[in-house]
């Protein structure tokens, strides 16, 4: 009861509890789930009110603190500024951009990712933000969402699991049960190379293959039930088969569990160092903050199954090509003339991949023809000294 009779002591409710996170704990940062279930027809909409107090405590405590709104709406009133009718929020975590992803590793397409599985998908992703912006929506059967494509790309959380995404499966599969060791590594690459905010999900950096199962300890009966009900209905639409394990079991949270023991394991380690990797390259080139239209530049070809961004600066560039083809290809990719240094290959055997067919240095008469292996990403810079 956000805007209705005595909805103000529903109101400072969540806005102390907010407060209570962020001065008590000095969280730096509060997710807010489903805000689309969030009805409020006040003058003056609870998440502005609540994002208003937390920020006034942070400037009193000479802190920086993001409220985080995860929606299902595509809205970007939420994260666009005060000034212009927003809600000021810092950043949307966007499933979008997942499901782009996951439908081109995976091949799913039931249930919501039924409006995704192209590479234009994962193109619009990279250069807008939302992939349905004003677009018809074959799940929900109607246009969906609304233009991002002026926002800063910091104005977006994404990722390739999450609790939400792993959880809500029938059997709560993470990436690592469902594709190879290969997309593993790109599915990594396409998240932490992106010009957005990057979430990594407890385990997936070593490969971790432990389910994550929906769990529940609750003591009404009733309650219980009715949320296996509500379980079950859940998957109807993905048409999924199998029994899901009981959330009520204490076994099911067992099995949640993290094994951190397998990174003795050579390939969950190689992962784990592989993480690293993107994240020293995401700091070692310094273009991913920025994003002038002039200066981006993100092409797709939809038969091969790859993905390519190109970003500059008067004094370098990098390009960087996602494939998620099956099988080993050569593609012609449109590169400016001049000498490009290879500073990333995911099919490397540095990287125990399948083994690389493109050498450290490569010269671009404009089009340039590059042997790509299945689901890599392959990075390239021009004037890598200067970078």
């Amino acid at each position: 009861n956000f805007d209705g009779p005595y909805s103000d002591e529903v109101r400072s409710f969540f806005i102390q509890n907010a407060l209570y996170w962020v001065g008590e704990f000095q969280f730096d940062a509060l997710r807010l789930d489903a805000v689309h279930g969030i009805c409020d027809f006040s003058a003056r909409h609870i998440l502005l009110e609540l994002n208003d107090a937390v920020e006034d405590l942070a400037t009193r405590q000479n802190r920086r603190v993001y409220v985080i709104p995860e929606s299902d709406l595509n809205d970007s009133r939420l994260i666009r500024s005060r000034e212009i009718g927003g809600f000021g929020l810092r950043a949307q975590w966007n499933d979008d951009f997942h499901h782009a992803v996951h439908t081109l590793l995976t091949g799913e397409m039931n249930g919501y990712y039924a409006d995704f599985g192209s590479i234009d998908d994962l193109v619009r992703a990279f250069g807008n933000g939302y992939v349905y912006s004003s677009r018809y929506s074959q799940y929900r059967k109607r246009t969906h969402g609304n233009a991002s494509y002026d926002l800063s790309p910091d104005k977006f959380v994404v990722y390739s699991q999450n609790h939400d995404q792993v959880g809500n499966r029938m059997m709560s599969e993470r990436l690592s049960s469902l594709i190879s060791y290969e997309g593993l590594k790109l599915a990594a690459a396409t998240v932490l190379l992106s010009p957005f905010i990057p979430l990594i999900f407890m385990g997936e950096e070593y490969g971790e293959p432990k389910p994550f199962p929906y769990f529940i300890s609750h003591t009404d009966q009733t309650l219980v039930e009715a949320v296996r009900t509500g379980r079950r209905r859940e998957f109807e639409t993905f048409q999924w088969t199998g029994i899901p394990p009981d959330p009520q079991d204490e076994t099911t949270f067992q099995n949640a569990k993290l094994d951190r023991s397998i990174l003795q394991d050579k390939l969950n380690a190689k992962l784990y160092e592989f993480y690293g990797e993107l994240l020293h390259l995401r700091k070692r080139i310094r273009l991913w903050i920025e994003k002038p239209r002039q200066r981006n530049e993100v092409m797709g070809w939809e038969e091969p199954k790859v993905l390519m961004r190109r970003v500059w600066t008067p004094l370098k560039q990098v390009c960087l090509i996602f494939c998620f083809h099956k099988a080993p290809l050569e593609l012609d990719i449109p590169l400016p003339t001049g000498i490009w240094t290879k500073l990333l290959d995911s099919s490397s055997e540095d990287w125990s991949g399948l083994g690389t067919r493109i050498p450290d240095i490569i010269e671009s008469k404009g089009l340039l023809r590059l042997a790509l292996a299945p689901f890599s990403c392959v990075v390239l810079a021009k004037d890598e000294d200067k970078v």
